[in-house]
C-alpha cells in the first residue's frame, strides 16, 4: 500500500509541470454550466475556504478548488449501446482537473463507440486564490520533480487519497444503482484515468473494498511496481518514451504480469505527457483505437445474450 501511494504522489508531482511551463498562459474562465452533473454527496474538503474556479490553458477548460464531487453521464445512442461502462478520471496532480482534454472529450469518444461513460469530477487539494499565485506555487512545487537530482532520491511524503477514493466509490455505487436506467451491464464497468487520474484508477484497484472493476486503463500514469490484489482486473496501460513519468520503468507492467493477470502495454515513441486523445503528429495518437479494440477482443463490448 505504501508503494502505491508513493507512486501516486510522484505522479501528482510530475503532472503539472508541462501545463504551466513554457508558454502555456493561464486564462480565467467562467465556471461552465454542467446541467448533467450529478452530486455524489461525499462531503467537502477540510480547510477549503475558496469556491470552485475554472481556467483555460492550452485551449483546455480546467477546474480547481473542487470541494464537491460530481459524476456526469455521457450515454450512447440506445441503438449503439452495448452495455459496457467506463468511469473517466481526468488528471491534474490532484490540484486541478483537465476536464476537457482528459474528461469530456474522452467520454464523448467512448459514447460514440456505444460505451456509457461517466466523468468523475473528484475533490482536490486547495490551491491559492489568484491565478498568479496558483501558477507560482505549481512552478515551485514541480520544478524539482521534473529535474530530479541523480545523487539524491528523497522519499516523498505519502498523499492521503481518502477523499478521492470515496468519490470514486460513490460514482461506482451510483452507476450500479442506476444501471437499468442507463443501460449498463454491472459486470462490465471499468475505469480509465489520465496521469493523476491514472493514479486514482490504480489506487481504487489496489485499495477499494466496494468497487469490482471489470477492467482498468491507466493512461500515462506512474510506472513503479505495485502489490497486485488477487481480484485485480485486466489492465490496458499507455505511456510514451518522452513522458517524464516513464523514466525507463516497467514496474507496474511486470507486477501485473508476474501476478498472472491480463495486461496490455503500449509504449509509444512520442506523445509527451497529457496528450489526452492525441496531439498532432505523435505515434501515441492511436491509443484510443487500440483501447477499444482491446475491450472488444476481451469481450467487454459484447452485450449479454437476450435469448
Amino acid at each position: 500500500m505504501n508503494l502505491s501511494k508513493t507512486i501516486i504522489f510522484l505522479l501528482c508531482l510530475a503532472y503539472a509541470m508541462p501545463a504551466i511551463a513554457q508558454d502555456g498562459t493561464i486564462y480565467p474562465l467562467e465556471n461552465p454550466k454542467e446541467p448533467k452533473a450529478i452530486l455524489l454527496g461525499t462531503g467537502g474538503v477540510n480547510g477549503q475556504t475558496l469556491p470552485e474556479t475554472w481556467f483555460r490553458q492550452w485551449g483546455d477548460p480546467m477546474a480547481r478548488n473542487i470541494s464537491t464531487a460530481t459524476l456526469t453521464p455521457f450515454l450512447p445512442d440506445p441503438d449503439k449501446a452495448n452495455g459496457a461502462a467506463v468511469i473517466v478520471a481526468p488528471g491534474g496532480g490532484f490540484r486541478w482537473l483537465s476536464m476537457g482534454n482528459e474528461g469530456w472529450e474522452v467520454a464523448e469518444a467512448l459514447a460514440a463507440q456505444g460505451i456509457a461513460a461517466f466523468v468523475l469530477k473528484y475533490r482536490l487539494q486547495p490551491t491559492p486564490e489568484s491565478l498568479e499565485e496558483f501558477s507560482e506555487s505549481m512552478n515551485r512545487s514541480f520544478a524539482a520533480a521534473a529535474n530530479p537530482s541523480p545523487n539524491t532520491a528523497p522519499s516523498p511524503p505519502l498523499r492521503d487519497l481518502s477523499n478521492q477514493l470515496e468519490d470514486a466509490e460513490a460514482a461506482y455505487a451510483m452507476i450500479i444503482k442506476n444501471a437499468k436506467e442507463w443501460g449498463v451491464d454491472t459486470s462490465r464497468i471499468g475505469m480509465i484515468g489520465f496521469s493523476a487520474g491514472a493514479g486514482l484508477t490504480m489506487h481504487c484497484t489496489l485499495n477499494s473494498k466496494t468497487m469490482q472493476l471489470a477492467f482498468i486503463g491507466p493512461i500515462y500514469g506512474g510506472m513503479g511496481p505495485v502489490q497486485v490484489p488477487e481480484n485485480a482486473p485486466p489492465m490496458f496501460n499507455v505511456i510514451a518514451t518522452d513522458d517524464f513519468l516513464f523514466r525507463g520503468q516497467f514496474g507496474v507492467i511486470e507486477s501485473w504480469f508476474k501476478a498472472g493477470k491480463p495486461v496490455e502495454f503500449h509504449l509509444y515513441q512520442n506523445g509527451g505527457h497529457g496528450f489526452g486523445l492525441g496531439n498532432p503528429n505523435r505515434t501515441s495518437n492511436r491509443w484510443f483505437e487500440a483501447f477499444t479494440h482491446w475491450l472488444d477482443v476481451n469481450g467487454f463490448l459484447k452485450p449479454k445474450s437476450k435469448g
